[in-house]
């Protein structure tokens, strides 16, 4: 069984910047595939970013490209997210996520294994 553990969210002004982090526990996090989620009150859980067991291989939803950059620490067992440029639309409950096959389609939330308890992120006007 993975752990997963995020930390990192709070509230911040339209404009300002975020670094989640994600801790999990286990021997073989290098071999997953490591996704965030955000879900929005009343919205269903989306994909945001996503990285490959290597780190070599990237993907982030369009509407977070070029604001936002996952990466990972296979020697801390870590995957981060940073943020910057929020908007008040990236207001929602982010989730760190797990896919031990780590070949399964990085997008889809039905793929991961394991999540975390979630980490809010608030973003005023």
């Amino acid at each position: 069984q993975v752990q997963l553990v995020e930390s990192g969210g709070g509230l911040v002004q339209a404009g300002g910047s975020l670094r989640l982090s994600c801790a999990a526990s286990g021997r073989t996090f290098s071999t997953y595939t490591m996704g965030w989620f955000h879900q929005a009150p009343g919205k269903e859980r989306e994909f945001v970013a996503g990285i490959r067991r290597s780190g070599g291989s990237t993907y982030y939803a369009d509407s977070v490209k070029g604001r936002f950059t996952i990466s990972r620490d296979n020697a801390k067992n870590t995957v981060y997210l940073q943020m910057n440029s929020l908007k008040p639309e990236d207001t929602a409950v982010y989730y760190c996520a797990a896919d031990r096959d780590g070949a399964g389609l990085i997008t889809s939330r039905v793929m991961y294994d394991y999540w975390g308890q979630g980490t809010q992120v608030t973003v005023s006007s």
